[in-house]
């Protein structure tokens, strides 16, 4: 498979594996973008990329942002037939200001197929052994 990529902006990097066999590319900043904490930002790549009918582009935390600054990754699908800039939405979680570097990793893609199922309404569902149970119902 390939993925075409098209540079919005010259000084953007493509994003990459950092090692053979990882699941995820790396997402690069195209600028600096300061992260108060609590603040929800969207930091630009300066890329869009034509990803194949049948496969989504899933954004997700890079570990290190996630464990050592509290940055998480939000709305992280990308649809095949969006064309424009990818955009990482980080929420800054952490008790300190965090600031994200040009050309600095913010996140990981993967590229995933997919499967659309056809959706059927119906009146009852089957009975499992867990049920309705919800959060927490296995215990701890």
């Amino acid at each position: 498979m390939k993925i075409k990529i098209k540079k919005l902006d010259p000084s953007a990097i493509l994003p990459a594996y950092a090692h053979k066999g990882d699941a995820g590319m790396d997402m690069f900043a195209v600028r600096d973008v300061l992260l108060k904490k609590g603040e929800l930002v969207r930091i630009p790549t300066g890329i869009a990329m034509e990803i194949p009918k049948g496969y989504v582009g899933l954004v997700w935390d890079r570990s290190g942002l996630a464990m050592n600054y509290c940055l998480k990754t939000l709305g992280g699908v990308i649809d095949s037939g969006y064309r424009g800039e990818i955009m990482i939405g980080i929420i800054n979680l952490g008790g300190a200001d965090y600031v994200v570097e040009k050309g600095h990793k913010v996140a990981q893609m993967l590229i995933q197929k997919i499967e659309s199922p056809v959706l059927e309404e119906v009146e009852k569902l089957t009975d499992s052994e867990r049920g309705a149970e919800a959060f927490g119902s296995t215990g701890k």
